[in-house]
C-alpha cells in the first residue's frame, strides 16, 4: 500500500504541473490564439526576408551596383507581409517609390527584384525602371511610381475599370503620409466615393514625410480621419503588427469586393532608417531613432514567437539564416544577369500606332506618306 501511495503522488504533482504549463501557454499564445503556427513562422519568415533584401540593397547602393534613388522597407515590414496577405492574386496594387518587399510579398522572385535594382534585363521592368518603378501584370503590381502621389489617380482609374466590367477585384494604393495633402488624393477620394469604386487608399505613416512630421506638415495629424470628408470608411491601425494589419485589411479588402465601398486605412510604423539610402536623417532626434528600434517589427514579431512558443531560439535563427541565404541569392543573380543593350533605350517608352514597331525614335515620324 505505502509503496502504492508513494507512486501516486508524483502522478499527481506531474499532472497539476502539466494543467499549469498548459494555462501558462494558452496564456502567453495571447492574441496567437487561433492562428496556426505555420502561418505565423511564414509572416516571420517573409518579414524577415524583406529586411535580409532591403540591407543587402543597401549594400548594393553604396557598392555603386544601384544607380538613381533607392528607398528601403526598413522598419515597415510588418505592414507590408499584412497588407500583401489580405489580397488575392488577381487582385491589384499600386504603390509609391518604397516598393521592393511589396513587390517579394506580391509573388515576385526577389531575384527579379534585386536584378531591376542592379538595371538587369532580368528584372521585373527589364532593368530600365529601377528601384522606383518595379511593374509586374502577372503578380498585379501595376507600379511603383516616383512622383508622389503619381498612383493614386492611377489606381483609381483601375477601379473605375473593374466596375465598368463588372469584375470582382480590388485595387489597394499603398502612399506615404506626405502624400495626403496633395491634391490628387483628395480628388481620388471623392470621385472613389462618389462612384463606389472597389479601391482601398492605404497610408503607411512613418511619422515624417521626407523629413518633417506630420504635426508640422498636416493640421488634421489622425489622417484616417480625413475619410470623414467624403463619407467613407477611415480606420487607424498599428502598422508594426502584422495580424492587426492583416485582419484590417482583409476587411476592408472584402467590403469592397462585396460593396464596392471604397476605404482609407492608416497604418502608423517608424521608419527605421533615412528616407533614402542617401539620408543620414539628421534631422531626427536620438529619442525618436531609439523608439523607432524599440518598435522594431521584425525583433518584436521574433520575442513574440518565442514567448508564445511557436518558436524557439534554434528554430527562429534557422528561419533567419533561410532568409539571409535567399537574399544573397538574389544579389547572386542580379550580379550574374545582362545590362540591357543600348539599343534597346527606347522600347516600352513611347507608343505607336504600328503594332511590334517598339524601337520607333523621338524624332522618327509617325506616318511614312507616299
Amino acid at each position: 500500500m505505502a509503496q502504492t501511495a508513494t507512486r501516486s503522488k508524483p502522478s499527481t504533482r506531474t499532472s497539476a504541473t502539466k494543467t499549469r504549463r498548459g494555462a501558462s501557454a494558452r496564456a502567453e499564445r495571447g492574441r496567437f490564439s487561433g492562428e496556426s503556427p505555420e502561418l505565423l513562422r511564414d509572416y516571420f519568415y517573409e518579414m524577415t526576408l524583406i529586411r535580409r533584401f532591403e540591407e543587402r540593397a543597401a549594400q548594393g547602393y553604396t557598392q555603386a551596383k544601384i544607380g538613381g534613388y533607392c528607398h528601403l522597407n526598413l522598419g515597415e515590414e510588418a505592414t507590408v507581409v499584412g497588407l500583401m496577405r489580405s489580397l488575392r492574386k488577381t487582385d491589384l496594387l499600386f504603390t509609391n517609390y518604397r516598393e521592393h518587399g511589396y513587390a517579394i510579398a506580391k509573388g515576385i522572385e526577389p531575384g527579379r527584384v534585386m536584378a531591376e535594382l542592379y538595371g538587369r534585363t532580368t528584372g521585373t521592368s527589364k532593368g530600365w525602371g529601377g528601384s522606383m518603378h518595379m511593374f509586374d501584370v502577372e503578380a498585379g503590381l501595376l507600379g511603383g511610381y516616383g512622383i508622389v502621389g503619381g498612383q493614386i489617380p492611377l489606381a483609381t482609374g483601375a477601379a473605375l475599370a473593374i466596375d465598368y466590367r463588372n469584375g470582382d477585384q480590388v485595387v489597394m494604393c499603398q502612399m506615404g503620409d506626405g502624400t495626403t495633402n496633395i491634391g490628387a488624393f483628395h480628388e481620388a477620394l471623392n470621385i472613389a466615393a462618389l462612384w463606389n469604386l472597389p479601391v482601398i487608399f492605404v497610408v503607411v505613416n512613418n511619422q515624417l514625410g521626407m523629413g518633417t512630421t506630420v504635426d508640422k506638415s498636416s493640421a488634421e495629424s489622425e489622417l484616417h480621419k480625413r475619410a470623414a470628408a467624403y463619407r467613407m470608411h477611415g480606420e487607424r491601425v498599428d502598422g508594426n503588427d502584422v495580424l492587426a494589419v492583416r485582419d484590417a485589411a482583409s476587411r476592408l479588402v472584402e467590403q469592397a469586393r462585396e460593396t464596392g465601398r471604397p476605404a482609407l486605412l492608416e497604418l502608423v510604423s517608424e521608419r527605421l532608417k533615412g528616407h533614402s539610402v542617401v539620408d543620414p536623417g539628421k534631422y531626427r532626434s536620438q529619442e525618436s531613432l531609439e523608439k523607432a528600434k524599440q518598435a522594431d517589427p521584425v525583433a518584436t514579431f521574433r520575442a513574440e514567437l518565442i514567448k508564445a512558443g511557436i518558436l524557439d531560439e534554434d528554430a527562429a535563427a534557422e528561419i533567419e539564416t533561410k532568409a539571409q541565404a535567399e537574399a544573397d541569392a538574389a544579389v547572386a543573380f542580379a550580379d550574374d544577369s545582362p545590362h540591357p543593350d543600348v539599343e534597346t533605350l527606347f522600347d516600352y517608352t513611347y507608343a505607336t500606332p504600328v503594332a511590334n514597331d517598339s524601337r520607333r525614335l523621338p524624332a522618327d515620324p509617325l506616318f511614312v506618306h507616299n
